[in-house]
């Protein structure tokens, strides 16, 4: 009670603005999404720093492109605040659409969008269910991390692979569509309670997250199936390295060994 008397009687910043928008919560969270925006592109040149320290020889013969995939992967494994990551990785994805692809644009706007209206408030409880996804993501920038350290093709990226696809599997496929099928019936209870315009973002959301979701699962299964492929062939092959499924291809010697940039 008293936690609510102080903020009404608290003046916010831009709280006219928000409340004409219909987001009156993000009243007293707002500055808390930018800095943790802001902080993600901190973290960005902290990994630059502290790669370059640990990994010298690794990072600094990175370019282009991987060094900026190595960034991101660093950034996914410290970022703790949602609302302000997705709005950072739309942003960040969006501006490299052409090397990541349409599927990240779409990833970090629909996260974005449907963690954005929650401070209406809408669908708050769902809000940290749909974070349980992230569960697989430690395994899969460990995943990515072993192939720039060379280590691909050994038993710990096999034993993480392993981790990797079964949580995936668990958390975005199983756990997700299940939740899925609750928000759907939630929203359906008061319908007629409900604006037409959260019904649609939040209905297209679900539906590419979840698309995007099984599209990325196949693309790890091949990928790793090609991973530990042990053939024997002498010829050059191509390397697929996950990403969120996304294949990243780079040539590699027969013995499994990737070939310096």
């Amino acid at each position: 009670m008293e936690s609510s008397a102080m903020e009404e009687n608290q003046p916010f910043l831009f709280e006219s603005f928000f409340n004409s928008i219909s987001l009156p919560k993000l009243t007293y969270h707002w500055h808390v999404l930018l800095l943790s925006t802001l902080t993600c592109n901190v973290t960005v040149v902290i990994s630059r720093l502290i790669s370059s320290y640990l990994f010298p020889k690794t990072y600094k013969n990175l370019q282009g492109l991987k060094r900026l995939n190595w960034d991101i992967h660093f950034v996914r494994n410290v970022y703790s605040i949602a609302c302000g990551y997705f709005l950072w990785d739309a942003l960040v994805s969006l501006y490299h659409v052409r090397e990541f692809g349409i599927g990240f644009v779409l990833h970090g706007a629909c996260c974005f969008g449907v963690f954005l209206f929650a401070y209406r408030p809408f669908l708050n409880y769902y809000g940290a269910v749909f974070l349980m996804y992230e569960i697989s993501t430690p395994f899969l920038n460990a995943h990515w991390f072993m192939d720039k350290l060379g280590l691909t093709g050994s038993l710990p990226q096999l034993i993480n692979g392993i981790c990797l696809l079964t949580s995936f599997f668990c958390a975005r496929i199983i756990f997700g569509f299940y939740m899925s099928y609750h928000t759907f019936q939630s929203v359906l209870q008061v319908i007629d309670q409900v604006p037409v315009f959260l019904c649609v973002i939040y209905g297209i959301a679900n539906i590419i997250l979840n698309c995007l979701n099984v599209f990325w699962f196949i693309k790890m299964i091949e990928a790793l199936l090609k991973r530990f492929d042990k053939t024997g062939e002498k010829k050059h092959h191509k390397q697929h390295h996950i990403n969120d499924g996304k294949s990243i291809t780079t040539p590699i010697k027969s013995d499994g060994k990737q070939k310096k940039s």
